[in-house]
């Protein structure tokens, strides 16, 4: 409880005059008593706050850039109406900064036994779960000379999902797919493909296709077609290491690793094969088994929503013992992580052969596009140095990419715009290969 702003500028001004006509403690007592009075009889008809009922209601889960609206119902149980301020507390990275103060504040007028309905707008800055703090409610009296303050605690929590933003490079990737798996006119053939129909022979076609028992049995020659092998298994591995903690642009390399990876998802799942995913650094930090495949992308959007970058060097014997425990039989392991030399040389690259002689291994990396533009860079002393360092930096990674191919690795190197398109490329170009 305390005096207002209103209490405050009343007894400043009944000062003046008491100064200037009648400067005694009577004039002041006279002044000061009558507005104590006042703030007495102002307290008393104030709705007490303790007594209120509040409860929420509204959305749980939202993608990163989107807002979500979260409501707070309070009913006044008691005879007086409640006149009031009302702050609903949430983390600062719930915000846009600069809206905090006129989003999560609010008036409110109730009479004795009713309800009101207020909204907070949230509009997350950062993925993850973010949890309401507490609700801090000012009640006035009908003068606006006192206020009686407290605090409630209403728990609920929003969850700020990746915002997929590569998902408009899906319809383009689909139509390839359908090509690939004999929707269209186009079917191709390859190591591991399995038979889908006989046509008759048009010239141009491979003569290898001919089925000659097909053609003995009749007087035009017959040619097999094939089609990509359904249900395959993923598992896609997000590295959450120190590396991935790497700013490229204005976000984690994490958060474009993530959206690489939501867009395989999507396109592996509608190709007909299983997907998993593994989060990791030095131990396991999410984990996804086991979906169908109307429930995978959301079950994988769910897990990766509260990671974040851990500042621990990546565990890569763990790494890859986890994965091999995951999949025990030939899959396509996707390894979503740096190009850095250090961690590939001293971690990775003396385990990749307890991966490769048993599973198909992709590597997707996410490169800087600044290093580029500091390679391209002249004109100044400043710019020669910086180009020196953007060309050791590309000479670094393509070595280390070059040492990684040498091992049977598919190596994926592109920027956050690009990575997530590529990395569906490169699915498909294995697919179309008969490589998974």
């Amino acid at each position: 409880m305390g005096f207002t702003g209103r209490a405050a500028l009343i007894a400043a001004l009944g000062s003046i005059p008491v100064g200037i006509l009648e400067p005694s403690w009577t004039g002041m007592l006279a002044v000061n008593g009558s507005l104590a009075l006042a703030c007495a009889a102002d307290c008393a008809l104030a709705a007490p706050v303790r007594t209120l009922r509040l409860t929420r209601s509204g959305d749980t889960s939202v993608r990163l850039g989107d807002t979500a609206d979260v409501h707070l119902t309070l009913t006044n149980p008691g005879t007086r109406t409640l006149r009031a301020r009302l702050r609903d507390a949430w983390p600062p990275s719930s915000w846009q900064p600069g809206t905090e103060t006129a989003a999560s504040r609010h008036r409110l007028d109730i009479p004795p036994g009713e309800r009101r309905r207020l909204t907070t707008r949230l509009h997350p800055a950062r993925r993850g779960d973010r949890t309401a703090d507490r609700v801090t409610i000012r009640s006035y009296g009908p003068l606006g000379l006192w206020a009686r303050q407290g605090s409630h605690s209403v728990p609920w929590t929003v969850r700020v999902l990746p915002p997929f933003t590569s998902r408009k490079h899906l319809p383009s990737r689909l139509a390839r797919l359908r090509e690939l798996d004999g929707r269209t006119s186009v079917l191709t053939r390859g190591e591991g493909t399995e038979f889908d129909s006989l046509r008759d022979y048009v010239p141009g076609d491979d003569t290898r296709s001919i089925d000659w028992r097909a053609t003995a049995r009749q007087n035009k020659v017959a040619v097999r077609t094939w089609r990509p092998e359904r249900d395959r298994h993923i598992l896609i591995c997000l590295d959450t290491g120190r590396t991935s903690a790497g700013r490229v642009g204005d976000a984690p390399r994490l958060d474009a690793a993530m959206d690489a990876a939501l867009l395989l998802t999507a396109l592996a799942t509608r190709a007909g094969d299983r997907v998993d995913l593994l989060a990791h650094d030095r131990r396991t930090r999410a984990q996804v088994q086991g979906r169908p495949p109307g429930e995978i992308l959301a079950a994988f959007v769910n897990a990766m929503a509260p990671l974040e970058p851990e500042l621990v060097e990546t565990d890569a014997r763990t790494l890859v013992s986890t994965i091999l425990r995951n999949a025990p039989r030939r899959s396509l392991v996707v390894l979503l992580t740096s190009l850095d030399a250090a961690p590939i040389e001293e971690g990775l690259l003396p385990l990749l052969p307890r991966l490769t002689q048993r599973h198909t291994v992709l590597l997707a990396s996410v490169a800087d596009p600044h290093v580029a533009a500091m390679t391209a860079a002249r004109g100044s002393v400043d710019a020669v140095y910086e180009a020196a360092a953007g060309t050791q930096s590309q000479s670094q990674r393509r070595h280390t990419a070059d040492q990684l191919s040498r091992h049977g690795v598919h190596v994926v190197d592109a920027t956050p715009d690009t990575l997530a398109p590529a990395l569906a490329d490169a699915y498909l170009a294995l697919k179309a290969a008969g490589r998974l």
